[in-house]
């Protein structure tokens, strides 16, 4: 394992102990397993969703294959309109709607960054960078501010190391790098497991009647 590698496992291990994402059933004990694994599963299937639909959105911008790069940012968006919805029971659709907004701007960092990318832009690259940066920030103490068991600094640090696992995935396609490229699916798809289960666990604890 490679130093930046390394590195990320060093940094989701942090923030897994920081945010304390075991299984619910575990933490809250008068919860209904079967309800939130349910939820569980739902934050799962969204979030491993958005992995996918970015990287075909990065890899249509790579070979500058312009209708299907429209149809894939399309379904990126729907896919973080669908994690959106999914907190409308718990937070009502003014919140969810909030929520949306930062995750299209995740996404319009991420879009910047993979443009930049391609035509070799620095100056671009870096203000994409620092628009991730702002961006995580946001969604941190967005979600902190209506879920207190999300801490921000730790929920910052995983939705940051989200957005390189983006950037090092554009990168590693520039470079043609693909089977560095392959190598990196297992560790993004571990980490938007991470950040659906830390959704989902402080869900439960902020409304375990809603489990019970």
């Amino acid at each position: 394992m490679n130093k930046i590698y390394q590195s990320f496992a060093i940094f989701v291990f942090l923030s897994i102990s920081l945010l304390g994402c075991e299984q619910e059933s575990r933490v809250v004990g008068d919860t209904n397993p079967v309800r939130v694994a349910k939820l569980q599963q739902t934050h799962r299937d969204l979030w491993l969703g958005h992995i996918i639909l970015v990287q075909h959105f990065v890899l249509y911008n790579q070979t500058k294959n312009q209708a299907e790069q429209a149809t894939a940012e399309k379904e990126v968006v729907a896919n973080a309109k669908q994690i959106a919805i999914s907190m409308t029971p718990f937070y009502g659709e003014a919140r969810a709607e909030k929520f949306f907004t930062l995750l299209v701007g995740h996404v319009a960092a991420v879009k910047e960054y993979s443009a930049a990318t391609v035509v070799g832009n620095k100056p671009r690259q870096d203000a994409a960078l620092l628009g991730l940066a702002t961006n995580a920030d946001d969604l941190a103490l967005f979600l902190n501010g209506a879920n207190p068991y999300l801490p921000k600094d730790a929920f910052r640090g995983l939705i940051a190391a989200h957005g390189a696992h983006h950037v090092l995935q554009i990168n590693l396609y520039q470079k043609k790098e693909y089977a560095r490229l392959e190598a990196t699916w297992p560790m993004m798809r571990e980490h938007a497991y991470v950040i659906a289960d830390a959704l989902t666990t402080a869900l439960v604890k902020q409304f375990p009647t809603e489990f019970s």
